[in-house]
């Protein structure tokens, strides 16, 4: 992929953003077990940040894609998960469909002050018992009169606490789980939503995550994005570049896990040397740092293809996979290097360790990747390549 100097103007943006407006706050926020999320949408809407690749009609740059991918991959240098995934639920995963496929009064209404910051969304698809099972969710909204009344509930759903609409996949008719469901663009403010208290999670602390309920919550068919009954279509069309974002986003989070590790590898000595003088670890930094590099090559492609109109679902599945993987192949690598320290709940290194965790099962676990590409190569039982 060639970068231009738009690209990299945007890459000093982010980068300048995020060591003003965040990075010196991230302590606190992951003590806190949030961020000021408005506040900082907002400023990040003021830049442009918040809608790279949506329509200038609506407030967005108007970008392809590749300069979406430069901003997630900078979003990186975030000294934690919490905040980047925040933020790509905001751009990548609750408004792809309603930009491309809203009508323009709801662009109008969510989409534009989305882009400003003026607005936190949310995207509403995993349940308790559907999580990497779209096909499988239970939250339905029945019509009555111009009307969807939206019974059921969303579990594990960033951003919600503070979110003023979510992008919901439910259940608007009794066909077959594939063309049954529609994305509904919801206020969070509506009669009948609650929210459980904040979960409790592993890692990703300072982002607010919660249970969504909804009680015969009632919301205008209107705000059903595109046509009813392609909201399943819609929602992988959506996954493609929650995963790309996903999966670029992890990478320089990656290498500061191997720069802090050579760092202190540098500093610590054991038996009169420095940590870095035993080759097992030296070799292992140069290993981990060309895994780090072949991820990268492959965000890229599927970029450049997905710029191009292509179907990038089998690279975009193949990149989701192996950042999962490699993240915890990394961070666990680099906490065996701090040996004691590494096993401190501060430590940068041992952070990253909770927080990528999340990237194997959010977004489609490893093995719903597994099996998209496996589809895709026509190696499923009873698949002929």
């Amino acid at each position: 992929m060639i970068f231009t100097q738009e690209h990299e103007e945007l890459r000093r943006t982010v980068r300048n953003f995020v060591e003003h407006e965040i990075n010196p706050h991230v302590e606190q926020w992951e003590k806190d077990g949030r961020f000021p999320i408005h506040e900082i949408f907002k400023k990040a809407g003021d830049l442009g940040l918040l809608g790279i690749s949506k329509p200038e009609k609506f407030g967005g740059m108007g970008l392809d894609y590749s300069y979406s991918i430069v901003a997630a991959e900078e979003f990186g240098t975030i000294i934690c998960g919490g905040i980047p995934m925040s933020i790509g639920v905001q751009t990548d995963m609750c408004t792809p469909a309603l930009a491309r496929f809203g009508s323009d009064e709801l662009r109008e209404e969510f989409l534009r002050p989305a882009i400003a910051g003026e607005m936190v969304g949310c995207i509403g698809v995993s349940e308790v018992g559907a999580g990497s099972d779209v096909a499988g969710l239970k939250t339905s909204a029945r019509k009555d009169g111009d009307d969807y009344v939206i019974n059921g509930s969303k579990m594990w759903i960033t951003n919600s606490p503070s979110a003023d609409f979510i992008c919901l996949l439910a259940n608007t008719s009794e066909d077959k789980p594939h063309v049954n469901k529609s994305l509904i663009v919801v206020p969070m403010n509506s009669p009948g939503i609650s929210l459980s208290p904040h979960l409790d999670k592993l890692g990703m602390r300072s982002s607010e995550t919660a249970q969504v309920f909804f009680d015969n919550v009632r919301v205008p068919q209107r705000n059903r994005i595109g046509a009813e009954g392609a909201g399943f279509m819609m929602q992988m069309l959506q996954f493609q570049e929650e995963r790309l974002f996903g999966a670029a986003n992890m990478i320089k989070g990656l290498e500061h896990c191997v720069d802090a590790t050579i760092d202190y590898c540098k500093q610590r000595y054991t038996f009169g040397q420095p940590l870095i003088d035993n080759q097992v670890i030296h070799f292992r930094m140069a290993e981990l740092s060309t895994e780090i590099e072949a991820l990268r090559a492959l965000v890229y492609q599927a970029t450049e293809l997905y710029v191009a109109g292509k179907d990038v679902t089998r690279l975009a599945s193949m990149a989701k996979l192996k950042a999962g993987r490699l993240g915890r192949e990394v961070t666990d690598a680099c906490l065996q290097y701090w040996g004691g320290m590494g096993f401190m709940w501060d430590n940068p290194v041992s952070r990253a360790y909770r927080d990528v965790r999340l990237v194997s099962i959010g977004g489609g676990a490893d093995e719903i990747m597994l099996g998209i590409i496996c589809k895709l190569m026509g190696i499923l039982p009873g698949k002929k390549k």
